[in-house]
């Protein structure tokens, strides 16, 4: 029998390898070769640190991890139509019924049957040389975007166009994005590609607003601050019509929604946390929208490949620090440690 190293998350935060059969696809399933597999945000802050939850539908239970995963078919079980041995693809991370209204506009992130799975989470990831995924959770990747830009999008480039998409983002838009994590940098990339006038960034960490500005994805950048709001209201001309929280922090979502002008567009995607403000003077009396947005659906993940291939924009320039599965203990500690970008583990023949 065929053997593969795979990475678990035991909640402690390490990582445990273990030996495991290579599986067999069955029917509707295909087996995937994985080429690259990205450590998200998620990941650390519900599994790595602590396995936070007990509800088995939507906590860790304790498969190989890895909710990112791009490769190539090798194989297909029965049933399967739409791909073939040698695509190239990535994989939308959650496995919906197929049945329920928000599976059948796309979002299975949102389906409500017992038996939705997310891969690297209910069901087995990416995190290991052959992953099994469900046909219809697959993705085509153009030849033009590489595995990293796969895996990336898998989710976090994917929840950033999502985002961008929410707040209709256009070239007539001046556009904020507060948090310049590994999706932070990508709503900035993805709304560079819509063609937003101004794009600016901010952050606690200097070293991420340096390397957003190297990488070419804003004009403007801040080191949160108490005078951060006035220099945001300065650079926009009274306010960005388009602002996006990628910070989950309390203080980057109350600055986000400062910083959007009267009648402007405000898209939370940050996880976890709290948020105060006042309702009058920040919401209702500036004619502010807010938009709450989670992942994507499995059309928009297809359309964003298909505009990351027109505009030549690759999500892997954000990512910093590529492992071999045998390095996955250095690759978690380091996402783990919050001043890199995005990391992955990478597989070669």
């Amino acid at each position: 029998m065929d053997m593969m190293l795979a990475a678990y998350l035991p909640g402690n935060s390490t990582v445990d390898l273990r030996e495991v059969p290579v599986p067999q696809p069955g029917i509707g399933q295909v087996l995937i070769r994985m080429r690259a597999s990205g450590i998200c945000g998620s990941d650390i802050h519900y599994i790595y640190h602590k396995h936070l939850g007990d509800d088995p539908r939507t906590s860790y239970q304790g498969v190989i991890a890895g909710h990112e995963p791009a490769g190539e078919v090798v194989e297909r079980g029965p049933g399967c139509r739409h791909f073939k041995p040698g695509d190239r693809v990535a994989v939308y991370h959650i496995s919906g019924c197929g049945f329920c209204r928000n599976c059948r506009k796309g979002f299975q992130i949102s389906c409500d049957d017992p038996l939705r799975a997310a891969y690297g989470w209910q069901r087995d990831g990416g995190h290991a040389a052959y992953l099994i995924a469900d046909e219809r959770d697959l993705v085509h990747l153009p030849d033009s975007l590489s595995f990293k830009d796969g895996c990336f999008i898998s989710c976090g480039v994917g929840t950033a166009y999502e985002a961008v998409l929410r707040g209709n983002v256009s070239g007539s838009d001046a556009v904020v994005v507060v948090g310049l994590g590994p999706v932070g940098m990508a709503a900035l990339m993805l709304a560079k590609g819509r063609g937003a006038r101004t794009l600016v960034g901010v952050d606690v960490q200097p070293e991420r607003v340096e390397t957003a500005r190297r990488l070419g994805l804003l004009e403007h950048g801040f080191v949160a601050g108490p005078e951060t709001l006035a220099a945001l209201n300065d650079v926009t001309r009274g306010g960005a019509s388009v602002t996006i929280d990628c910070s989950g922090n309390p203080r980057g979502r109350v600055l986000a929604l400062q910083a959007t002008r009267t009648w402007g567009r405000c898209v939370y995607i940050g996880e976890t946390g709290a948020v105060q403000f006042d309702v009058s003077d920040d919401l209702l009396h500036r004619q502010r929208t807010i938009y709450g947005s989670w992942v994507t659906s499995v059309h928009n993940m297809d359309q964003c490949c298909d505009d990351l291939d027109a505009w030549g924009l690759h999500p892997h320039d954000i990512i910093t620090d590529s492992f071999g599965i045998a390095e996955a203990a250095e690759a978690y500690a380091l996402m783990a440690g919050g001043r890199s970008g995005k990391v992955v583990i990478e597989f070669t023949d």
